[in-house]
């Protein structure tokens, strides 16, 4: 185990096999549902609680907007009554040698929301968008 903990700045996205580069990553969580039950003729007034299933939180990913980049676009258009095309996603948290040390695989991924940079006439920075897209299962593999 290495003696500092890992910064975060240093990550890469592959989707379809494909590196794609963003700024940001978020929402990379999961939680397990909680199950309360209690007995009718139990003297304790407190419940009982059980595991349930498991949830995962959407992913959000934003990058900089370039011209003719219109994949995410063309992912949402996909989308027709009840059927998508699903895509595992990859993440990886890079080490100083820019190796991955920790990587999270989002399965069964779809999008859910695309937002377009807002525009400002006095401002000077980089047009961001940014994808949500929602998950089956997350797991990490290393």
């Amino acid at each position: 185990m290495s003696a500092y903990p890992l910064p975060k700045y240093a990550f890469l996205v592959k989707w379809n096999d494909t590196q794609i580069g963003f700024s940001e990553v978020a929402g990379l969580n999961m939680e397990i549902e909680l199950i309360e039950y209690r007995i009718g003729d139990s003297p304790e007034h407190a419940s009982v609680k059980f595991p349930g299933r498991p949830k995962y939180g959407n992913i959000t990913m934003k990058r900089g907007t370039f011209a003719n980049a219109t994949e995410f676009y063309d992912w949402m258009g996909e989308i027709q009554l009840n059927e998508v095309t699903r895509r595992d996603i990859t993440i990886s948290l890079l080490d100083a040698s820019g190796n991955p040390a920790v990587t999270w695989k989002a399965m069964g991924a779809f999008p859910v929301k695309i937002e377009a940079t807002d525009f400002k006439s006095d401002g000077n920075e980089v047009a961001i968008e940014s994808i949500e897209i929602a998950i089956e299962k997350l797991e990490i593999v290393q």
